[in-house]
């Protein structure tokens, strides 16, 4: 969220060394204004992005969030969904693809339904919902989950009486689709086992969910923007507050999530693979181009070696990182 052309070409071309073609940047909890200015600096981003993963269109994290279940996204700019403002916002820009939140909130379904008529990824995040309120939630389109596990109700009690979750109703809802960080600390190994042996290859998509420190060594950064962001710790492979109380975001890459999937979870690689390939691109439904080698698609491939390490991307026919040509 720096506002910056520079910014996003950053992030474009840093993915892309880690084997990613094309990506879906995503905002933060943030002003009306700081979004505007999100929208205009992403179309001249695109224009100018010639060297690195393809923008494939925006996603909104928020503000429309539970406050308990807010994670790392500033509290002071967490709001209820109201059509004035939600609005304004979707007249703004047409690269809106996808934007996530609680729909538990007041307001939260009628922008559910404006979303899924505008053919925009209606995905549910930092909620404290009841398991009945994503199922009805999904009954009105919301159609996926936003980093399963992570800022999100599972099984609580209120006045002695058990309730299920957001976790729980991911995997009661069969066609609900999730996504997962797999960087081997969002989630331990067990709880990855369990995504993929209830939800299935088709119905995860592997997420980096990353911020300014992806590919940063240990030390200081901040999420969000420079002016008005929050300042967090890189180390033991993640973003962390100051105190250490949360995760602060990814840091995480395409390729260390296939290897997280691959060496410790044990999943095979083709299936790991389509997680981090088909599978989002059918959620974000350009599988019809992106996805899986196919006559006709874009020429979108990466070659990586016996220890995932990644030796080449391509993206639209175009190489766009090759390690041979790395200064170490």
């Amino acid at each position: 969220m720096d506002g910056t052309v520079e910014a996003f070409l950053g992030a474009a071309e840093l993915h892309a060394r880690y084997g990613t073609t094309a990506m879906v940047p995503t905002t933060l909890t943030s002003t009306t204004e700081e979004l505007m200015n999100t929208f205009s600096v992403y179309r001249e981003a695109v224009k100018r992005n010639r060297t690195g993963a393809r923008f494939l269109g925006l996603h909104l994290e928020g503000p429309y969030f539970s406050y308990n279940q807010r994670g790392a996204q500033d509290p002071k700019y967490l709001r209820n969904p109201e059509p004035e403002e939600y609005m304004r916002i979707l007249a703004s820009s047409e690269d809106i693809v996808r934007w996530s939140l609680a729909p538990e909130l007041p307001g939260a379904l009628d922008l559910g339904r404006e979303l899924v008529s505008r053919n925009i990824l209606a995905a549910v995040a930092h909620s404290d919902a009841v398991c009945e309120e994503v199922e009805l939630a999904f009954k009105e389109g919301f159609s996926h989950i936003t980093h399963l596990y992570s800022g999100m109700s599972s099984v609580t009690r209120r006045h002695a009486f058990r309730y299920a979750g957001v976790v729980e109703a991911a995997y009661l809802i069969d066609d609900m689709t999730v996504e997962i960080i797999a960087d081997g600390v969002h989630l331990p190994r067990p709880l990855l086992q369990f995504a993929y042996k209830f939800k299935g290859a088709d119905k995860i998509a592997l997420c980096t969910d990353s911020m300014r420190g992806a590919g940063m060594p240990n030390g200081e950064s901040i999420l969000g923007s420079l002016d008005e962001g929050q300042r967090v710790i890189i180390e033991d492979g993640v973003a962390k507050l100051p105190d250490r109380s949360a995760f602060a975001g990814s840091v995480a890459t395409a390729d260390r999530l296939i290897r997280t999937m691959v060496n410790i979870t044990e999943v095979p690689l083709t299936d790991a693979v389509k997680m981090m390939t088909l599978t989002p691109a059918r959620i974000m439904k350009v599988d019809s181009r992106k996805g899986s080698i196919e006559r006709g698609k874009d020429a979108d491939l990466v070659i990586f070696d016996e220890n995932i390490q990644v030796s080449y991307t391509v993206s639209e026919g175009i190489i766009i990182y090759d390690a041979s040509k790395i200064n170490l």
